[in-house]
């Protein structure tokens, strides 16, 4: 399990759930590495700025992690973690390895804006 403040999906239910109960979601999969944490501490932070986004992680080493795996955008990625935005339960960008702040924001702005 990963160490962080968010809140955890674990199986394929909890995916479908946060998918099917929130418009916005950004997922994510990694390990508690180099790569991973500093964007697990970034979306702590940006959850109160954002809160029409659900915000979640998930272990990538477990079985209900193929859903992210094996989503057609996360194809060629090789570094951890793999961000996948979602709208309405579609995926609208995905991305890989350390983020920044910027990044991650710029993605949330551009496809989850409140109008």
């Amino acid at each position: 399990m990963l160490v962080t403040n968010l809140k955890h999906l674990e199986s394929e239910e909890d995916i479908s759930n946060v998918l099917r109960n929130n418009e916005n979601v950004l997922i994510s999969c990694g390990r508690m590495g180099p790569m991973c944490i500093p964007v697990y501490l970034i979306m702590e932070e940006l959850e109160n700025k954002y809160k029409h986004v659900a915000f979640r992680d998930m272990d990538f080493d477990i079985p209900a992690s193929d859903f992210i795996k094996k989503v057609p955008e996360c194809a060629t990625f090789m570094g951890l973690p793999f961000n996948v935005y979602f709208k309405k339960g579609n995926v609208v960008a995905a991305t890989s390895s350390i983020q920044s702040k910027k990044q991650i924001t710029e993605i949330l702005d551009r496809e989850f804006a409140e109008y």
